[in-house]
């Protein structure tokens, strides 16, 4: 694994331009975002389905339905306005509680919560608390000591829900 973002299509990152600085005034931190356009009658549709975290800069704390209605009405008027005559389709979710952590930058959202990471030249997963991360390593609490894991070794990673 290594530590970079998901790169984005123009047209998307012009989409997380304009949501991350309302999704991070309600509190949460988006985490994932991605947009796909139809061509049809009129202007078409757009799908845009957006994935937020429970708390802007990490943290262990949940996202229910309710926060994601809020931001669901908060998100779509800026929507509407940007990808104006289109029929929109707005999805907004959690992460779940056994995502996938596809990049090393995606850890910083998950600060507080219990990962798992399989390591390379191993056969079982890694567990622990995040209690860190930059852009060359984790920092697991496995059981009150702390461990260093380097991304060059992490052959996958998701959310532990166990």
């Amino acid at each position: 694994m290594q530590y970079k973002s998901r790169e984005l299509d123009r047209d998307t990152a012009a989409l997380v331009q304009e949501l991350e600085p309302v999704i991070n005034g309600l509190g949460f931190a988006l985490v994932e975002a991605s947009l796909f356009r139809r061509r049809g009658k009129g202007a078409g549709s757009a799908q845009i389905r957006l994935v937020v975290n429970g708390q802007a800069g990490g943290g262990a704390a949940g996202i229910g339905t309710a926060e994601l209605s809020r931001i669901h009405r908060a998100v779509l008027p800026r929507l509407e306005l940007a990808l104006e005559g289109r029929d929109l389709y707005l999805e907004v979710s959690s992460p779940g509680t056994d995502r996938i952590i596809r990049e090393g930058a995606e850890f910083r959202h998950y600060t507080g919560r219990a990962v798992k990471c399989w390591l390379t030249g191993t056969d079982e997963w890694e567990r622990g608390v995040l209690r860190g991360s930059d852009g060359e390593k984790i920092l697991l609490d496995a059981g009150g000591e702390i461990k260093q894991v380097m991304y060059e070794t992490i052959a996958k990673a998701r959310l532990d829900a166990d």
